[in-house]
């Protein structure tokens, strides 16, 4: 089938779009820049110009397509009640151009914050809903699209989607102690994040595109959730710097804005996912690509 992807160039998305091509589909991608559009053709795609501010090219290139696989967001998180009105704002336009077709509709979430203190599964509902919530609601407003014959999916990432060349959360933690000359964890370190290589997470949109019932709500998560302990211990290795706890309100002068997200426990499932698409994790997990350099820069 015909695919528009927007984030085709970004960090998941430059590894959906080959996969996707591998497998057999013509995908278009959304670039906002020469580079990005450069990018994206280079991977063997068509190229849609715009961005997610331009709803016209938004709209043209859904109803160009046979599907929407929509990964791009601002990650503004000076202004995240106006990244989350983007969000909305582009899923309103998907909602408008696929209405009717049954075309799939699968957008990005994450599983962050959907059960903090316990394994998030599939199950758990995200309650957040309305333009003025994290996303701007996206994952109930994309949701109530099926009544108007669209098929959506929730594609539900891992806070941390790691590999060779990120630029996310665990880059920034590394970053971090590499600047402090300490490799640092929030209070005693057992709290647990999920985790996904990129590879993994890429094969598991394209199984999402081909086989997730309208409705359905998958887990892009190889680990379950690893200690940031663990993750602060491997980051000091690698750098050769001491590890230590840093205590909960020193959190934010010593991490800086990621010092509000490391603290959290929030651990979650993939299992109803790798049932329901046939799908295992095969990648490297946080800890062997900690260890085989991939956040050395």
């Amino acid at each position: 089938m015909r695919v528009f992807v927007t984030g085709a160039s970004g960090w998941i998305g430059s590894a959906v779009v080959p996969e996707l091509l591998a497998a057999g589909h013509d995908v278009v991608g959304l670039a906002r820049s020469d580079e990005s559009a450069a990018a994206v053709r280079a991977a063997g795609a068509d190229v849609q110009k715009g961005s997610l501010d331009d709803l016209a090219s938004l709209r043209a290139g859904a109803e160009a397509s046979d599907a929407v696989i929509h990964l791009a967001f601002k990650h503004d998180f000076s202004d995240f009640a106006g990244a989350g009105h983007t969000e909305r704002a582009a899923l309103e336009t998907f909602g408008d151009a696929l209405a009717g077709s049954n075309h799939p509709l699968l957008f990005a979430s994450g599983v962050a914050m959907i059960a903090p203190g316990r394994v998030a599964t599939e199950r758990d509902e995200n309650r957040t809903s309305g333009p003025d919530a994290p996303r701007g609601g996206a994952e109930q407003l994309a949701f109530s699209f099926a009544e108007r014959g669209i098929h959506p999916v929730s594609l539900r990432f891992s806070p941390t989607v790691h590999g060779r060349g990120d630029h996310g959360f665990i880059a920034t933690i590394a970053g971090v102690a590499r600047a402090k000359g300490v490799s640092g964890y929030i209070g005693d370190g057992t709290n647990r994040w999920p985790a996904v290589h990129r590879s993994d997470a890429a094969r598991m949109v394209r199984l999402a595109l081909e086989k997730a019932p309208s409705g359905s709500v998958v887990h892009g998560v190889g680990e379950e959730g690893v200690p940031a302990r663990a993750i602060a211990e491997a980051i000091g290795r690698q750098l050769g710097v001491p590890v230590q706890s840093i205590a909960p309100d020193a959190a934010a002068e010593h991490f800086g804005w990621i010092g509000a997200f490391f603290g959290l426990d929030i651990p979650a499932s993939s299992a109803l996912t790798q049932e329901l698409l046939g799908w295992t994790p095969t990648g490297p997990t946080l800890l062997e690509d900690l260890a085989g350099g991939a956040y050395d820069r």
